[in-house]
């Protein structure tokens, strides 16, 4: 009997995040993303999750929504979800149009994350100033939260596909490391996404606050993982990759590797302890590193499929601890 895919973000819910490979043709990066995310949906991931950044920044996809879409086509079943969407380097109604669009196309199977976005280059491209960007993005996804429920005022609230979001909303993740990024999650009623660095303790606090101020979403975190003896040295290379853009104060509650690595069964318990420190819902996986070939991937797909069952069996995914 097939695997009955959870639906975006739900409690319980296992997605894997997908990255693009360094040092391929655009046309071979595109065929190993829809290889993978057929892949992980085929043995038990219940979603697909990509983040964003621009002009070839490594791993990184530019065009996430667009990419969300060739995914669904490709995919027998299961949800993906452009997370995070840089609110800020785009006008806000053309993200809810294109989700809402995407929504009418695959129904009951897309979700939405959304970020602000701190990398120089993204809005050098772009060409929007950067300056102001923790503003509009909150502007922004105020408005998308609204578009996304079918409740948008003005000639938007007119297109059909925001209209059938009154009916089946796009569930949205705020990826959110700060108070105030978290109060104002809770605000729109938006769900949260972890980053996968900060450990569990700073995160609980950020959920607390989360949950403190109204926020009755999803928190679903995410958790770099390797099956069998973990690569550390190529971890920490990534984890330098975040630092060449990461906030201040986001960094200063960084801590030791995040990374859990061995038998799937250890992997397990250790996702299912990290899930109940933080109160989270659901786990986002991700095991690109800098370097990584398609066919480590892919072998890691096929690796962490028994673990899959074991971690929703370990955690009590209903219930916030």
């Amino acid at each position: 009997m097939a695997y009955q895919h959870l639906p975006p973000f739900a409690p319980g819910s296992i997605s894997l995040r997908i990255y693009l490979h360094d040092g391929l043709s655009a046309q071979n990066i595109v065929g190993q993303q829809m290889k993978q995310a057929r892949q992980a949906a085929k043995v038990g991931f219940d979603g697909i999750m990509m983040g964003e950044h621009h002009g070839g920044f490594p791993g990184y996809i530019p065009n996430t929504i667009q990419t969300a879409g060739f995914m669904l086509g490709a995919m027998d079943g299961g949800w993906v979800a452009p997370a995070p969407v840089l609110l800020p380097l785009r006008p806000w109604a053309l993200v809810a149009e294109d989700m809402a669009w995407l929504s009418a196309r695959f129904p009951g199977r897309v979700g939405l994350g959304v970020g602000t976005g701190s990398l120089e280059s993204d809005f050098d491209i772009m060409e929007v100033p950067k300056e102001g960007h923790i503003d509009r993005f909150l502007h922004a996804f105020g408005h998308i939260a609204e578009a996304l429920r079918g409740r948008s005022e003005g000639e938007l609230g007119q297109d059909p596909a925001i209209l059938a979001c009154a009916d089946a909303p796009v569930p949205i993740l705020a990826a959110s490391a700060s108070p105030r990024g978290c109060r104002f999650a809770a605000s729109v009623q938006a769900g949260l996404l972890f980053e996968s660095i900060t450990p569990p303790p700073r995160l609980r606090e950020l959920a607390q606050i989360y949950h403190d101020h109204g926020g009755t979403g999803p928190i679903v975190l995410i958790r770099r993982v390797w099956a069998g003896e973990g690569s550390f040295e190529r971890q920490e290379r990534q984890i330098g990759v975040y630092g060449s853009y990461g906030s201040r104060e986001l960094m200063k509650h960084w801590g030791e590797n995040q990374l859990i690595n061995g038998t799937p069964d250890a992997i397990a318990d250790q996702l299912a302890e990290a899930a109940h420190a933080v109160g989270a819902d659901a786990i986002n996986l991700r095991v690109h590193v800098p370097g990584v070939m398609p066919e480590e991937v892919e072998a890691q797909i096929d690796a962490l499929a028994p673990m899959l069952p074991l971690l929703r069996a370990a955690h009590p995914w209903k219930q916030r601890g």
